[in-house]
């Protein structure tokens, strides 16, 4: 009776004791700004399903997938033989689910599931400290982090050899017919080591019984609330924070919605008056964790620290100090100490910190690519480059503390429509004398004008978005005009706006100046709507992404599509036919653009297009693991951050691995570095770089 009320004080305090810690999460998590995620259910429980239940995207690495999918479902299934524990503790019962059918087939399936987990642990220990794989060993994994993954490990193993040495223990018992061990059955693996315990005298054998049950029962409850300090606390979040993950593409960013009002103002669109005063904000973007939203924290406590996102981080490969697990772990840390505070002092709370420059450096901000190669990469759907971005927002908007370079970026786009120092008149300029091959005979290609198209009474079926580095990088202004000569080949019904479009806004959005991108896109869109613009086409990956996942919460609803799309459809209507014995046989790799393929999961279309062409060899990291060329996140208008070689350096090398002799890209600024690449390695005159366009148009021979 007495072992019994110990058993019992022992629950109750363990039950209490996380209670009040998993509570206290909940309060810090609920110091986050409000964000509404109640939206498309059933898509939500798919998400949930595939990648937290699924492992899907664990098992992309599959050694570590499959050894963490017996820990996973071995956690899950030996922890139902914790029920009979419960109940024998409780009760003072000897195994009190015994006598039901096929008793020792299912306690054989636990310690199946037992020893899976525990080899498990052992292979991980071994990776962790004898292999040690580089993600482990990270800065940020010093102290503590560190610790704490091996304790997690160390304590499965201790656990599961508990429960292993009681199981055979009883076994030896109930064999020999000891006291209240009545016959059960041999179990799976226990009763191998019988010949080891056999030898043992009877209270020996009740002792290490006793021993075993009490230590894996009181090692559970030790462990559960060892939990909530732990990275481990993600056996409890993963579920809620992949339901609550992003279901628009990676790349999409939110638009802010005291901005947009402000904007509105600004254009006259709307009256000041009309503003719901509730919207106002604080803060624009976050300088600490309170500005954050809810799931942004949710995230952090999520963090199983794996290093996944680390390890496939286009900065981080670069020696640079950007690390995307850092950025959450310390979002985490810094939540730990604010949320200490509130309960302290009350909301009112101020220790003179703050994530932004306490936890989270400028360098380490500013180093982003925005490729989101970190959020596509984790197993739990945390989203690190959400609270990247908006430190920089708080950076730009509240403390106009970007780097000059950038702050030069945007003054050109608020003053000439485009991130570089040109006049907003020569914006059509890539138009000019663009010569095509017809039936042997050259034709110079007029590209239309929607005013003009407007004042003959027609609307193009299609409007050409050419950007502002299709319009003036030398890069883009290729692209721009081998395009226009598929259309004029095809004979599509299209037009350009001319001198008519402005700056996107999508690098003025990456880089924190919302209001700015606001600005550009409400221009846009307000032109655009006034011609009746149904269908965009764009060569430009990251206009496409803004104006198909952006704009369209501004008032902006297009059906946009990429020029690879595009050319896609044309070959399937049979409106261009190919010649793939124009290149002669040359290897071909493709560059996958991150605001294409990551961003909005288009892989196949340029594929298409070259397998048309004569195939194409893969590098090593291609399609959802391509690296980044290192130009997005508006780094292309920056000096890099300190690091030990360029991104694109290293992209180059892979390309350079599969022995090519063109690198087909499908974005002008992926061009550019890639051009960029090829001169550092010298390799200028071995290895064209082009855009998918220009290929067609050699192979069309026009």
């Amino acid at each position: 009776m007495i072992v019994n009320i110990i058993f019992i004080v022992i629950l109750i305090a363990a039950v209490t004791l996380f209670s009040i810690n998993f509570g206290r999460i909940i309060k810090n998590i609920r110091l986050g700004k409000s964000e509404d995620l109640s939206d498309n259910k059933s898509k939500r429980w798919k998400t949930m399903f595939l990648v937290a239940i699924g492992q899907s995207k664990m098992i992309k690495r599959p050694v570590a997938g499959i050894f963490h999918i017996f820990i996973y479902v071995g956690f899950i299934i030996v922890n139902f033989e914790m029920l009979e524990i419960l109940i024998d503790g409780i009760t003072g019962s000897h195994r009190i689910l015994s006598d039901a059918p096929y008793y020792n087939i299912f306690i054989s399936i636990f310690e199946f599931f037992a020893f899976a987990v525990m080899s498990a642990c052992v292979i991980f220990l071994f990776r962790r400290n004898v292999v040690r794989v580089k993600r482990f060993h990270n800065p940020e994994m010093t102290n503590w982090p560190r610790l704490d993954g091996n304790l997690i490990l160390i304590t499965e193993i201790l656990l599961m050899s508990a429960l292993f040495s009681m199981n055979t223990a009883d076994t030896i018992l109930q064999l020999r017919g000891v006291g209240h061990y009545h016959d059960t059955g041999t179990f799976f693996l226990s009763h191998f080591l019988i010949p080891i315990f056999n030898g043992f005298s009877d209270e020996t054998l009740i002792f290490i019984e006793r021993f075993g049950w009490w230590f894996h029962i009181v090692g559970v409850f030790a462990f559960l609330n060892y939990i909530p300090y732990s990275k481990h606390f993600h056996v409890f979040f993963a579920f809620p924070n992949t339901y609550f993950s992003k279901l628009k593409p990676l790349t999409y960013l939110n638009n802010m919605n005291s901005v947009t009002n402000e904007v509105k103002i600004a254009m006259e669109l709307i009256d000041e008056n009309a503003i719901n005063s509730e919207e106002e904000v604080d803060v624009f973007g976050a300088e600490d964790v309170k500005d954050l939203n809810w799931k942004s924290l949710m995230d952090a406590y999520t963090c199983t620290e794996c290093g996944r996102c680390t390890s496939v981080c286009p900065a981080n490969l670069t020696g640079k100090k950007l690390s995307p697990r850092k950025i959450v772990m310390d979002t985490r840390d810094r939540l730990e100490e604010y949320g200490k505070g509130v309960r302290k002092t009350g909301k009112d709370f101020n220790d003179n910190k703050t994530l932004f420059n306490n936890y989270i450096s400028q360098e380490e901000l500013w180093a982003c690519t925005t490729c989101n190669a970190c959020a596509m990469e984790c197993p739990v759907n945390i989203d690190p480059v959400s609270i990247i971005l908006e430190l920089r927002r708080f950076t730009f908007m509240e403390k106009s503390a970007a780097p000059a370079l950038i702050n030069a970026m945007s003054t050109n786009i608020e003053n000439n429509g485009a991130p570089w120092k040109y006049s907003a008149a020569d914006r059509f300029n890539w138009a000019d004398n663009i010569k095509m091959t017809v039936k042997g005979e050259e034709k110079e290609v007029k590209v239309p004008l929607m005013a003009k198209k407007l004042a003959e009474g027609k609307t193009p079926e299609y409007l050409f978005w050419v950007g502002s580095a299709g319009s003036y990088d030398d890069s883009g202004m290729l692209i721009s005009r081998n395009f226009a000569k598929i259309l004029a080949h095809a004979e599509v019904d299209y037009a350009c706006l001319g001198t008519e479009e402005t700056d996107s806004g999508d690098n003025a959005k990456r880089a924190g100046n919302e209001f700015l991108f606001q600005m550009q896109a409400m221009m846009n869109i307000e032109v655009m709507n006034g011609y009746g613009v149904k269908k965009i086409i764009t060569c430009d990956p990251h206009d496409f992404n803004t104006m198909k996942n952006e704009y369209c919460d501004l008032g902006g609803n297009y059906e946009v599509i990429h020029h690879t799309q595009f050319i896609q459809q044309l070959i399937e209507e049979g409106k261009i036919n190919l010649n793939a014995e124009v290149l002669n046989g040359k290897k071909i790799t493709f560059h996958d653009p991150c605001y294409l393929g990551r961003g909005n999961g288009e892989y196949d279309a340029p594929r298409f297009t070259l397998n048309k062409i004569g195939g194409i060899t893969e590098m090593k990291r291609n399609k959802s693991r391509s690296l980044c060329c290192g130009a997005g996140g508006t780094q292309m208008f920056k000096e890099a951050e300190k690091g030990d070689k360029e991104v694109y350096e290293l992209r180059t090398e892979d390309a350079l691995e599969t022995g090519c002799n063109i690198i087909a890209t499908a974005c002008p600024m992926c061009m550019t570095m890639m051009k960029d690449g090829i001169k550092m390695k010298d390799k200028e005159k071995d290895i064209e770089v082009m855009d998918i366009a220009e290929i067609v148009v050699k192979s069309l021979e026009i």
